[in-house]
C-alpha cells in the first residue's frame, strides 16, 4: 500500500503543527501549509514532508500549494482544515473589516481549500475532509460572537457536506476541541474593544491568561484528528479535550447554564 498523504492548513503552530507531527510520526506524507513557511520548526530534510506557503484568504496561494502537494506526493487522501484565529471582544466594538476578515479566514477560506482538493478525491472516489470546529460551534461564550459565528457555520457546513459527498466516497469529519494551551487567546487572537465594556473585558482577558496555563496541550487534539481521519467510520463529530462544558450545556436549563458561565468568569478573573 502506498504512503498516504494529508494536507493540513495552519500548520505553523498549535493544533495544526501538532497534527502534522502526529501524522509524520505515523508514517504519512504531510503537506504542512502555512502563511510564513520560513518560520516553521519541522525537519525540512524529511522525505515525507512538504512545507508549503498557503494563505487561505488568497486563492492563488491555495491553488499553488495544493498543486505542489499533489506533484510531490501524487494525491491528497486527507484534508485537515485547521487554519483560523479568534476575533474577540464585544460585538459593539467590531468593525466591518474585522468581521469580514474573520469570516474570510475561518469560513470562506475553509471552503476554498476544500474546493481545490475535492476534484482529486472525487476522481479517486475516496478521501476524508476533517474540519476543525470547536465546542464554540455548539455553544457561545462572552466576547467571542464573531468567532462563534464562524464555528457554528463550520458545523452546519460540514453536516450538509457529508450528504453531498457520501455518494462520491468522501467522508466528512468535524473536530470539536475545547480550550487548548496554544497562542490562540494570545498573540494569534485579534482583540476588539469598546469603552462601554471595558470592565467586563478586563475580567475576561485576566481569566483567559490564567486559564491558558492550565489547559491540555494541542497533542490531545492531534490524536483525535488522526483517529477521525483513519477510523473508516461515518461518524461526523469528535469532541477533543472538551472538558465538562458540552455535557453541562446539554443537560442544564438555560438559566442555570448562564449563571454557571458568569460565575466562572467572575471566579477566574479575580
Amino acid at each position: 500500500m502506498s504512503t498516504r498523504t494529508v494536507l493540513i492548513t495552519g500548520a505553523s503552530s498549535g493544533i495544526g503543527e501538532a497534527t502534522a507531527r502526529h501524522f509524520l510520526a505515523a508514517g504519512w506524507n504531510v503537506a504542512a501549509c502555512m502563511r510564513s513557511p520560513a518560520r516553521h520548526s519541522f525537519d525540512a530534510d524529511s522525505a515525507h514532508l512538504a512545507v508549503l506557503r498557503m494563505d487561505v484568504t488568497d486563492e492563488a496561494s491555495i491553488a499553488s500549494a495544493t498543486e505542489a502537494a499533489m506533484q510531490r506526493f501524487g494525491a491528497i487522501d486527507v484534508l485537515v482544515n485547521n487554519a483560523g484565529y479568534a476575533l474577540l471582544g464585544p460585538l459593539e466594538g467590531l468593525s466591518a473589516t474585522q468581521l469580514r476578515r474573520q469570516l474570510e479566514t475561518n469560513l470562506v477560506g475553509l471552503v476554498a481549500v476544500t474546493q481545490h482538493v475535492l476534484p482529486g478525491m472525487r476522481a479517486r472516489r475516496t478521501g476524508v475532509i476533517v474540519n476543525i470546529a470547536s465546542i464554540g460551534g455548539r455553544m457561545g461564550f462572552p466576547f467571542a460572537a464573531a468567532y462563534h459565528a464562524t464555528k457554528f457555520a463550520v458545523e452546519g457546513l460540514s453536516e450538509s457536506m457529508r450528504f453531498e459527498l457520501q455518494a462520491h466516497g468522501i467522508r466528512v469529519k468535524v473536530i470539536e476541541p475545547g480550550p487548548i494551551r496554544t497562542n490562540f487567546l494570545g498573540g494569534s487572537a485579534e482583540w476588539a474593544g469598546h469603552e462601554a465594556y471595558a470592565v467586563e473585558m478586563a475580567k475576561f482577558r485576566t481569566m483567559s491568561d490564567r486559564l491558558n496555563a492550565t489547559l491540555p496541550t494541542p497533542g490531545r487534539v492531534a490524536a483525535v484528528v488522526f483517529r477521525a481521519a483513519t477510523d473508516g467510520s461515518d461518524r461526523l463529530r469528535y469532541p477533543a479535550a472538551a472538558g465538562p462544558f458540552p455535557l453541562l450545556h446539554r443537560l442544564l436549563p438555560d438559566a442555570l447554564w448562564r449563571r454557571l458561565i458568569m460565575h466562572e468568569l467572575a471566579r477566574r478573573s479575580r
